[in-house]
């Protein structure tokens, strides 16, 4: 999964939306130097990780499009992924999108000083771009994917994934809509037993 849905995913606690989000930047038990709360979020987001990579719904979209994209398809997965979320947003959650992304920005910059380093970098564009919001419409989700091609330097092929996505949009939503309600249950369960496991 991606930025929203990891986001999404964190539930309501600002430091566990925080942890999950800038997760991917934390490399094996480095986030012992974080808030036990941000440790929970960083944790949270392996564990969905983990459960996406080897659920077979997931596994499914991923071969659907490998011909495309070969050992980049689950970054494209992840990222139609979080397209079908913020296409179908209040299906899952009751603030409104923009709303919603305004208050997943907030959280990051009031948090700013302790961010990796690539989130800072990264940090001006997905606020500016106003990527979260941005992942439900067509014109900002290819944005994305063109900036992702140049940074392999085109070696993914990315800059045609709204295409491939077109092409396939029904059979990728519906393993999206299957996948995220258990993902949905996996990661609310998930959460509350790594709360209990780092509670003393």
């Amino acid at each position: 999964m991606n930025f929203l849905a990891h986001a999404h995913l964190s539930g309501d606690n600002d430091n566990i939306v925080f942890g999950n989000f800038i997760a991917d930047s934390v490399k094996g038990k480095s986030y012992n130097g974080f808030h036990k709360e941000i440790m929970i979020g960083i944790l949270l987001h392996r564990e969905i990780d983990t459960f996406t990579d080897h659920h077979p719904i997931a596994r499914n979209s991923r071969e659907l499009i490998r011909d495309n994209y070969g050992k980049y398809s689950g970054i494209v997965v992840d990222i139609y992924y979080d397209h079908f979320l913020a296409r179908n947003w209040e299906d899952y959650y009751e603030t409104e999108l923009s709303k919603y992304s305004a208050q997943v920005y907030l959280i990051l910059a009031k948090r700013f000083l302790i961010l990796p380093k690539r989130i800072k970098r990264l940090l001006p564009f997905l606020i500016g771009q106003n990527w979260l919001s941005g992942y439900a419409n067509f014109i900002d989700l290819n944005r994305v994917f063109k900036g992702m091609d140049r940074r392999t330097e085109y070696l993914s092929g990315m800059g045609n994934a709204v295409n491939i996505l077109e092409d396939n949009y029904d059979m990728l939503y519906n393993d999206f809509r299957l996948f995220y309600k258990e993902l949905e249950s996996f990661s609310k369960t998930r959460l509350a037993e790594i709360i209990v496991e780092n509670s003393e």
